[in-house]
């Protein structure tokens, strides 16, 4: 439901979006290979605004991939041109806080090509190559901790929108307006981007796919973990019917973390504590993801068994379950995507639910799993907790700047409710109707919202369905848009 609040948010958003010009970013460099496939794939770099509100000051890079399909010349040409005058399409990765695969190696790339797009694979800021986050790289800058937090403020989805736009102006410059529009396709968080570009500036636009990524427009953090955890108990229950021994060896592994002090120092730095250990349940809402928690499970149960410690081996699977100290980006923004202009404050709200709705025993102060129980613990889902920063070693420096981060209560705004209701861009969207980390009601009531956007729905496919299902999901989208209803 559209508050009237949010609808004056909405309009003070737009006259911004309006009033703001977007620069063409500038390209650094553009050079092209061959790869199997076989594939041209022309690597790009752009220069782009830091804050958009000043252009002329500091900059970042942005990094980008375009791939076309190559065939052999009989006759190699005097001078080979590398750049195709193909429409492009614009994947938008997932996260927030990860860059892209190589085209080569991604299922988008030939259901694309055979379309005939060109697809740009172009990484966040932030993320990938385009001037990637981490905690030396915010330890460079002038200020302390409360510069740290601008400069993060400034990697959310307004900003990716922002530099999209000013990529497009630099690769189409010279072409028709009609002509240098540009199809974009948003795969989860790359979703949320997609309806900021959809809300900011639609007039860089010619359609929109989306994979899982309707996003919960006007929903704050807290309705976005208050609709989560209910997913979150269902899938639990669904993984210790698969795998019911698993309620005691889960037990086995917390005692044995609790009899060392509560703690369990990882080989590359941080440590496994029990709360650490529960939140691989992240990985509950994708294709195979029982089997692999699982898995991590029984080799840690193994390794006790057998030597009485928690083995290397063992180990090394749980620095890397949820990658937080290399895309730092997906711990200390990840409840900032949800906040949409002032006064919607984040305030550990995944943490907050948790606790107020008594979930999860591992996150009371002083808590013991010690005694045996036939009672499962419960793992969280795509959760983030104060926590982590206590436990990743990338993570544990930056824990001042979380805490501000998660205060800020003047966020810019990400999209335009007003606008998304009068859309003319086509949007055509698959929804999964079990999707742990996107809800789907929230989903329906955006897609609702949305005017233009056609859907499919499925109960068969999870959110990790463009990688498990690629064919199946891509069928759908291009069928939405091709076929003929009226």
């Amino acid at each position: 439901m559209v508050s009237r609040l949010s609808v004056l948010f909405s309009l003070a958003v737009a006259a911004v979006a309006a009033a703001q010009d977007i620069p063409a970013a500038e390209i650094i460099s553009r050079r092209s290979h061959i790869v199997p496939g076989p594939l041209r794939v022309t690597e790009l770099f752009f220069r782009v605004p830091l804050d958009y509100n000043d252009p002329e000051g500091e900059t970042i890079e942005l990094f980008g991939r375009s791939v076309t399909g190559y065939e052999v010349p009989i006759v190699p040409p005097e001078e080979e041109e590398e750049v195709s005058d193909l429409p492009y399409m614009v994947y938008l990765e997932g996260g927030p806080g990860f860059g892209n695969r190589e085209p080569q190696n991604h299922p988008l790339t030939s259901t694309a090509l055979e379309r005939g797009y060109q697809v740009l694979y172009l990484d966040h800021r932030g993320t990938g190559y385009s001037t990637p986050v981490s905690t030396n790289m915010l330890n460079q800058l002038e200020g302390g901790e409360d510069a740290q937090v601008e400069y993060l403020r400034l990697m959310r989805q307004d900003n990716t929108v922002r530099d999209c736009e000013a990529v497009r102006k630099a690769l189409t410059s010279g072409m028709s307006e009609n002509q240098a529009k540009w199809s974009i396709f948003g795969q989860s968080y790359g979703g949320f981007v997609s309806l900021s570009y959809l809300s900011l500036h639609p007039e860089g636009l010619r359609e929109v796919f989306l994979t899982g990524g309707l996003a919960p427009v006007g929903r704050s953090a807290q309705e976005v973990y208050e609709a989560l955890y209910p997913r979150v108990m269902k899938r639990n229950e669904a993984y210790y019917r698969k795998f019911p021994e698993d309620i005691q060896n889960v037990r086995q592994v917390a005692r044995h973390i609790e009899s060392q002090g509560g703690s369990v120092d990882l080989p590359a730095g941080g440590s496994l504590t029990v709360p650490r250990l529960m939140t691989i349940g992240i990985d509950f809402g994708g294709a195979g993801g029982f089997d692999y928690v699982h898995t991590t499970i029984k080799n840690l149960k193994t390794s006790l068994d057998q030597f009485g410690f928690l083995t290397r081996a063992s180990l090394v699977p749980l620095e890397t379950f949820t990658t937080f100290d290399t895309n730092i980006i997906y711990a200390i923004l990840h409840e900032a995507i949800y906040c949409n202009g002032p006064n919607d404050v984040s305030n550990w709200a995944s943490d907050r639910v948790a606790k107020n709705l008594n979930l999860f025993s591992w996150l009371s102060p002083n808590s013991s799993v010690a005694a045996n129980s036939s009672e499962p613990l419960l793992f969280a889902g795509e959760n983030i907790f104060p926590f982590f920063f206590d436990t990743y070693p990338e993570l544990i420096p930056l824990k001042g700047v979380a805490n501000k981060l998660a205060a800020v209560d003047d966020w810019t705004y990400i999209y335009n409710q007003t606008q998304l209701a009068r859309n003319e861009v086509p949007v055509y969207a698959a929804s999964y109707i079990d999707d742990l980390y996107v809800d789907y009601e929230f989903a329906k009531d955006t897609a609702n919202l949305l005017r233009g956007v056609r859907t499919w729905e499925t109960n068969a496919i999870y959110h990790s369905g463009l990688r498990t299902n690629t064919a199946e999901v891509l069928g759908a989208l291009f069928n939405l848009r091709n076929n003929v209803i009226d």
